[in-house]
């Protein structure tokens, strides 16, 4: 089978991890069978400096022509960096916010799960996090919200003022809740949806709404929670959530806090889905431009990605299995990037990290 898979290696560490994820993704071409074809497209600071704008409609074209997309990192040192001299409609990240919205991606996946090889990583304390670790995913609502609402900057009395609107319509809550349902009902048949009911008008249509699409599925267990409250439940008590469900930016913030208790943010993949099988998929963290061209980035979220991208978007099960399979083998040899280092393992590069990976793949 051939794929066509578009590339956007981005910014800062971004070429270095998806250089590695492609080096995984070739070797399972070469043992099952497959035929990837990649496409590189220009997306944030990298398209600023070669295009002036941080996302083209060429671009935007050339995503939408291929069976996917895999993204290393977007944006720069916001100190420094020339982009951020610019107004904030032509920044870095304003191309990743105008690719979401172009493709559709209303769904954005982010799994959180502590191997139990980083147990030592995690800085909870292990009577918390047990013998069982925790194994959840937040599924965030990704196309609306306060980073989509209006906004203004106004002088109102003398007085500088800003405006930031936080919208959701109910056809857009249904449609990420069922599925953070769908997703449930092939884990463990329990969601959690995160809100802010006590004070927002939006959080109360989401909490009707959701009820209204729980209704669907009796199959599975399901409670409300305020965010502040589920923000402090993250670091109590892990293991209680399998699936949360939440709006954009609550969950901006949430998946990031979940992302810290598994040891490290660079261990952490995601994916941001259409309403077909479409997605791109990136790792959670940043660009991390600090140790750029260092050889020192992880780059096990970008293929864990990766690994969600033939899952979801491919339908290709077995091979996605492979490649977190091999991770797992990996980590339990005690190989390890500098930012999961623990006494006793073998500290690798970025570049060795990914041919161990690679080579662990097999049918």
């Amino acid at each position: 089978m051939s794929y066509r898979i578009a590339l956007i290696k981005g910014d800062g560490i971004g070429p270095e991890i998806v250089d590695e994820a492609v080096k995984v993704l070739n070797r399972i071409a070469e043992v099952y069978g497959h035929q990837f074809e990649y496409e590189r497209v220009l997306m944030g600071g990298e398209s600023i400096d070669a295009c002036g704008i941080p996302l083209t409609d060429e671009a935007i074209a050339a995503c939408k022509a291929s069976d996917c997309v895999l993204m290393g990192s977007i944006g720069g040192n916001t100190s420094t960096s020339p982009w951020y001299k610019l107004e904030p409609s032509l920044r870095p990240e304003a191309g990743l916010l105008k690719l979401r919205k172009s493709l559709g991606l209303f769904a954005n996946i982010r799994p959180a799960y502590l191997y139990d090889e980083l147990k030592s990583a995690c800085p909870i304390k292990d009577e918390i996090i047990g013998s069982q670790g925790f194994d959840m995913v937040i599924m965030r609502e990704l196309t609306g919200g306060l980073y989509f609402g209006a906004r203004q900057t106004t002088v109102e009395n003398g007085l500088v003022t800003a405006t930031d609107t936080l919208t959701y319509n109910e056809a857009e809550i249904r449609r990420i809740a069922i599925k953070a349902f769908d997703i449930a009902m092939k884990r463990r048949k329990n969601v959690v949806s995160v809100d802010k009911a006590n004070v927002l008008d939006s959080s109360r249509l989401w909490r009707k709404i959701v009820e209204e699409v729980a209704a669907d599925y009796p199959e599975v267990t399901w409670s409300h929670m305020l965010v502040d409250n589920c923000a402090m439940q993250l670091v109590k008590n892990p293991g209680q959530f399998d699936v949360i469900l939440t709006e954009n930016m609550f969950g901006d913030i949430l998946s990031d806090e979940a992302s810290e208790i598994t040891g490290s943010i660079g261990m952490l993949s995601s994916a941001s889905l259409n309403e077909t099988s479409f997605g791109l998929y990136e790792p959670s963290h940043g660009s991390a431009p600090d140790i750029a061209g260092t050889d020192q980035a992880n780059p096990i979220a970008t293929i864990l990605s990766a690994a969600m991208m033939l899952r979801y978007s491919l339908n290709l099960d077995a091979e996605a299995d492979a490649i977190e399979a091999a991770v797992k083998a990996v980590l339990s040899k005690g190989l390890r990037t500098v930012d999961i280092m623990s006494e006793g393992c073998t500290q690798l590069g970025c570049k060795a990290m990914g041919d161990a990976i690679a080579a662990e793949i097999s049918k």
